[in-house]
């Protein structure tokens, strides 16, 4: 997906990006390259790819859920900053917490805030399962968002405890999601989840599968989750 793609495919979808936002793509494209001849951020540095993998990937949320307004949104384990920063480019009110466990990843993600002059993002250096029980960030976000980082069973215990009651968790999947949300139900229920919605779609130009559910988080968390770090992994509620 070249970048007129890009800018084409999202104005289709009602996404108009400005030449700043452009730029800030372009730029956020140049800075993971140079970082990640330092560290390890990502496999696909091909722009193309970049742009479809990543960038556009990443976006495809907003195809699914409005982020009009300013919600506070938690990012677990987004890496190189997908999918929150994308989305930060593309809807500069909303509010962007990202927690991730290497802290190198936080250094990289501090200099790009910097350098695509992003206001309203805070970064943190810690595991979903620690963060999850501060009382400042537990239940405090609108939404809680994580792409590809574990099973879904295992992501609900990472991601739900950080949604408010009324909020939502966008969990983003490949193609195994059917078998994950089957053996997820049970997870759900207990960390006060209830799905609202799923959507599967092809990305343009490879046509792989993608799926994205949106879960509302309906009652509160039980204290006792999530459980210590490793935990989950380890043990999944199924």
């Amino acid at each position: 997906m070249n970048k007129e793609q890009f800018r084409q495919q999202l104005a289709e979808k009602g996404i108009q990006l400005s030449s700043l936002q452009l730029e800030q793509f372009d730029l956020y494209y140049q800075l993971l390259v140079e970082w990640n001849e330092k560290m390890n951020l990502t496999a696909i540095t091909d722009e193309e790819e970049v742009y479809l993998k990543h960038f556009y990937d990443s976006l495809s949320a907003a195809f699914y859920f409005d982020f009009s307004g300013s919600p506070a949104i938690c990012d677990v384990g987004a890496g190189a900053g997908f999918p929150s920063i994308p989305l930060k480019i593309a809807f500069p009110d909303i509010q962007v917490t990202i927690v991730d466990s290497l802290n190198k990843r936080i250094g990289f993600l501090n200099h790009l805030a910097d350098q695509l002059q992003l206001k309203d993002v805070h970064f943190y250096h810690d595991r979903a399962e620690t963060f999850g029980r501060l009382p400042d960030h537990r239940e405090q976000y609108d939404v809680v968002m994580a792409r590809a980082v574990a099973r879904m069973s295992v992501l609900s215990e990472l991601c739900l405890p950080l949604a408010k009651v009324g909020g939502v968790f966008l969990a983003m999947k490949a193609a195994s999601a059917q078998e994950e949300l089957k053996n997820s139900h049970k997870a759900l229920t207990i960390l006060g989840g209830r799905l609202r919605e799923e959507h599967s779609f092809l990305l343009p130009v490879e046509e792989s599968e993608r799926t994205i559910m949106v879960i509302d988080k309906t009652k509160a968390t039980p204290k006792k989750y999530p459980r210590k770090p490793g935990t989950p992994n380890k043990s999944p509620i199924e």
